[in-house]
């Protein structure tokens, strides 16, 4: 499983996630159901760090968070 696929899983899929973009060193997403991310799962996955808000996810993965996203939205 790529780490696309395994941040996509950890963020409770793909109907989960209403919008997933990238900004600099992170993947900012906003999901449905926040109950269904799985931080560990997410760190797993090569994630730094994950930043709650509400339904907003930020996983913080370095530089290639361009291409995660990507592969991601490819995903979806």
């Amino acid at each position: 499983m790529s780490n696309a696929e395994q941040i996509l899983a950890a963020l409770g899929g793909a109907d989960n996630i209403i919008e997933i973009e990238p900004c600099i060193t992170r993947l900012r997403a906003e999901v449905e159901d926040p109950g269904l991310v799985d931080e560990p799962g997410l760190k797993a996955a090569g994630a730094h760090g994950v930043i709650r808000s509400g339904s907003a996810i930020q996983v913080v993965v370095g530089p290639e968070a361009d291409t995660i996203a990507s592969d991601i939205e490819d995903l979806m």
